[in-house]
């Protein structure tokens, strides 16, 4: 064995970094066992992402540290590891604000000129809320801080009136001290996720996520009920001209940080008057990063790296010219009021909330993913898993379907007339 590489994270989406990594010993730290992540492992340890000592214990021997989700990084574990030499794929916590954050983001890319920005502003007292809404009708309310892609209030969605959502805005703003409003966007999201060395940004293949968690998007959001990507890299709904802005935005933004190391992640929304940033991430997408680095043909631990040396422009990256569709298996009464019990799995998923006697917890339980030349064969292989799986529990039978891929190509038809 090679490098010894140290893994923060216990999610799905940490499963698929695991498997990832060839030829290294890997040392997992996860706040819940993942069953998935133990059998890649050389070593695990269960601990709490706040509790940075004992982090740093557990790293000691690694080589080279890859930080899988948010929580962590917002709480400064790459500060505290790079403190005794250990080099992470992630960035610092200042940096990390660029997701911990909804306010600096805007305010990042509004003092840099950086476009893509909404009509927004950030609050800091109720004063002059109902007057800023007024003048930009249907809005967005924010929650500052991380909330598990769930912090976000869309009028027309999740509320229906100005004092629905401004009481909402209240709350963010008792319990963050600011909250963000911002104009209503209407278009189709996607996803863009790049590998970042402070000086140079490789492209991701595109992938659209499903946040609602009822077929034909309907019902409250989650942290994602699925995903899809196409052969070509791009989505059917793009043109060639979003790929470019959301790329170019994405470079804007890391120029602006400065020197930031990790995945840098877009979550961005085609429009009639071109491509808005929703929110940017430090980290992989949850579930997209199952759609990607399972045809990730270059070497994942050679790109993590360059990476942290610098030299991410010297390597090609190369993905597989597949589709991928991506399906969460999550238990009855997900997101609001998820059931417990045990489920029995067959074939090869990635694991999320489960035990290692597939006990449920209560959230995203299993994810499949059909990978193949086309999208509609790899929904049938990712459907067919998901079928699979016994006990109480549902997945979206439409992700990926061609019935709802064609009602986001005809919604972009009209937007753009």
């Amino acid at each position: 064995m090679g490098l010894k590489v140290l893994l923060i994270g216990n999610s799905a989406r940490a499963h698929v970094v695991a498997e990832s990594f060839k030829d290294v010993e890997l040392y997992s730290y996860m706040e819940s066992e993942n069953p998935g992540i133990s059998k890649l492992s050389k070593k695990i340890k269960i601990g709490s992402y706040s509790d940075l000592e004992s982090i740093k214990e557990f790293a000691k021997d690694v080589d080279f540290a890859f930080i899988g989700p948010e929580k962590p990084l917002a709480e400064g574990v790459v500060d505290a590891l790079e403190e005794i030499g250990i080099k992470c794929i992630g960035p610092k916590k200042s940096l990390a604000r660029i997701e911990s954050s909804k306010s600096f983001a805007r305010d990042l890319m509004e003092k840099y000129h950086v476009p893509g920005n909404p009509l927004f502003k950030v609050f800091y007292s109720e004063e002059g809320m109902e007057e800023f809404v007024n003048v930009i009708g249907d809005f967005v309310v924010k929650a500052d801080g991380l909330q598990g892609g769930k912090g976000v209030k869309v009028m027309g969605d999740h509320f229906n009136t100005v004092e629905e959502g401004l009481y909402y805005a209240k709350q963010c703003l008792k319990k963050d001290g600011q909250v963000v409003i911002e104009e209503k966007l209407i278009g189709e999201e996607f996803s863009l996720m790049f590998f970042c060395d402070g000086k140079t940004i490789k492209r991701m293949p595109a992938v659209q996520d499903h946040k609602r968690a009822y077929e034909n998007d309907e019902g409250p959001n989650t942290g994602g009920m699925g995903s899809y990507s196409c052969a070509d890299h791009s989505l059917p709904f793009l043109s060639q001209k979003d790929i470019y802005e959301a790329t170019e935005i994405t470079w804007q933004v890391v120029n602006a940080l400065g020197n930031y190391k990790g995945i840098i992640y877009g979550g961005f929304i085609a429009t009639k008057n071109g491509v808005k940033v929703i929110e940017f991430n430090a980290r992989f997408g949850d579930p997209e990063a199952m759609n990607v680095l399972p045809i990730l043909k270059t070497n994942f631990t050679d790109i993590c790296l360059a990476i942290i040396n610098g030299r991410l422009s010297d390597l090609n990256i190369v993905f597989d010219s597949k589709a991928t569709v991506c399906k969460y298996v999550v238990p009855e009464g997900y997101p609001t009021n998820p059931c417990k019990g045990k489920i029995e799995v067959l074939g090869e998923p990635y694991f999320a909330s489960v035990d290692s006697d597939l006990n449920l917890s209560g959230s995203r339980a299993v994810a499949f993913v059909g990978i193949a030349d086309d999208i509609s064969e790899a929904e049938e292989i990712a459907e067919r898993n998901c079928l699979n799986v016994k006990g109480p529990v549902f997945h979206r039978k439409d992700i990926g379907t061609s019935e709802l891929i064609e009602k986001r190509i005809k919604h972009m038809k009209e937007l753009r007339k």
